[in-house]
């Protein structure tokens, strides 16, 4: 039998690397999608994948992924993404807010748009979306990401919508507070004291794996069976606002 396909974007490191591994591990011919192509291609070797150089806020960059892909493909993880600022709405960059919609909602939509057609040809597809707890919940200084990631879950609602009869299935995953490499420090610019700080007495947050396991978890369900949406955070987080954190 031919082997199922699987393409994870934003898999150069943390929850897009950890997925990669995971449906490798379940028998899946993995392309790893991202910008940084020395990580994507040490990763390929290690799983036996293919590594496709691509960013996804560029549609011509994502037609050359299409294009490697080929005409069929069965799962297709939307893991690119990330969050820029903590700064209140009074304060706020424009261009933070311009870059997290750009990766987070049109990054998303060009993805879709030109692996759909690979997805709908496998006969049996998958689209599993990586959002977040900051897509269902307001807080402060977080109107930018969440009005992004509140974005990701609506394009997955109406994504489900719109493909319904066909043989292809719509996943949204949504993490809470996850430790991975460089999420933080990336939002805050580099700076790695308050990237600590949001994990400060926190003793056990995701990790990148929990959430790949999860990933694979949908990925490995029934063909008629759809996980239309899976909030996943760690025992200390019970909301946004509200984090045990031990002295």
């Amino acid at each position: 039998m031919t082997r199922r396909t699987a393409v994870v974007t934003g898999a150069s490191s943390g929850i897009g690397a950890a997925t990669a591994r995971a449906l490798a591990a379940e028998g899946y011919d993995v392309w790893c999608a991202a910008r940084r192509s020395d990580r994507i291609e040490a990763l390929a070797a290690e799983i036996g994948g293919t590594a496709v150089t691509c960013d996804v806020t560029s549609p011509a960059s994502v037609a050359e992924l299409a294009g490697a892909v080929g005409d069929t493909l069965n799962v297709l993880v939307n893991n690119a993404g990330g969050a820029l600022g903590l700064e209140p709405v009074a304060e706020a960059d424009p261009e933070d807010w311009r870059r997290m919609f750009d990766v987070n909602v049109l990054g998303l939509l060009h993805v879709i748009q030109a692996l759909l057609p690979a997805l709908r040809a496998s006969g049996d597809g998958l689209i599993v979306n990586v959002g977040s707890t900051a897509g269902r919940i307001a807080y402060e200084g977080g109107a930018g990401y969440t009005a992004a990631k509140h974005g990701t879950q609506v394009v997955s609602e109406t994504l489900r919508l719109e493909l319904v009869g066909e043989p292809i299935r719509v996943s949204e995953i949504a993490p809470g507070m996850v430790r991975t490499e460089g999420f933080s420090t990336v939002r805050f610019k580099g700076d790695r004291a308050r990237a600590e700080a949001v994990y400060a007495g926190v003793a056990k947050p995701l990790t990148a794996e929990d959430v790949a396991d999860a990933i694979a978890w949908i990925a490995t369900r029934p063909s008629h069976v759809n996980i239309d949406e899976l909030v996943i955070k760690p025992r200390a987080q019970a909301a946004q606002h509200k984090v045990h954190r031990e002295t």
